[in-house]
């Protein structure tokens, strides 16, 4: 559960990283004319749907919880299963042993 978060939180930074990079160039000539440029360019991520992202941790949160919940059931139905035929093991040993130690 906390590496879904982590890795929400990480595709939700990076899809708001922007980059901006600026490049300034001075020429000068042989005249003493000084020239300058500048040049500008930003890279933006594109968005990723958080929404999305949050209600995909979240049905997974909920499935794994329905798993664990039929495994509960299934643990305890295979327990009363076990009860039962060992019960059913020792009444049929008792009366085993009260036939060959009835009197004759």
């Amino acid at each position: 559960m906390k590496t879904t978060i982590l890795a929400a939180a990480v595709l939700l930074v990076a899809a708001t990283a922007c980059e901006q990079r600026t490049e300034m160039r001075t020429t000068t000539s042989e005249t003493g004319t000084m020239q300058t440029s500048t040049t500008t360019s930003t890279t933006t991520v594109p968005a990723v749907d958080t929404a999305a992202i949050k209600q995909d941790v979240k049905d997974a949160a909920n499935t794994a919880t329905a798993a664990a919940a039929e495994a509960g059931r299934d643990v305890k139905e295979a327990a009363r299963d076990a009860a039962h035929a060992t019960g059913t093991a020792m009444e049929t040993a008792g009366k085993a042993i009260q036939k060959k130690t009835k009197k004759h």
